[in-house]
């Protein structure tokens, strides 16, 4: 029995650092994706370059170009979230929450935004659930 823990801590220490060499547990420290806006949305340039900036951690220059975006698509639910995401990295976590019920309501038939954890979790807050 204790080869079989050895072994499996083993595969578990070189998994984790397959996982890292491919990029793989960056992105799961890094959080849920931001999402892609439609092509001809006005705040896609905007989104996009966010989306960049959010990729690589840079949670106050990527929280600007939502902000953008938003601005530029005040309709887009994608935005919308993307803010959110940015709002919570930065800590501004009540802020998150509205950005993520605005999200919610305006995407209706996008189930990256109705399924996200990570907005079920800051809409309950506003609801006085946590």
């Amino acid at each position: 029995m204790n080869r079989f823990f050895r072994l499996m801590l083993c595969v578990s220490f070189v998994a984790f650092f397959a996982m890292a060499s491919f990029g793989i547990g960056a992105a799961i420290a890094a959080g849920p994706p931001a999402l892609m806006t439609a092509a001809d949305s006005k705040a896609h340039a905007a989104n996009n370059e966010g989306i960049e900036h959010y990729n690589q951690e840079h949670w106050d220059v990527a929280l600007g170009h939502f902000i953008k975006a938003v601005e530029a698509d005040p309709a887009s639910a994608e935005a919308h979230y993307n803010l959110a995401l940015a709002l919570d990295k930065t800590d501004k976590h009540m802020e998150a929450a509205n950005e993520f019920k605005m999200a919610q309501d305006i995407g209706k038939d996008n189930p990256d935004i109705q399924n996200s954890k990570i907005l079920l979790g800051h809409v309950k807050m506003l609801k006085g659930g946590m």
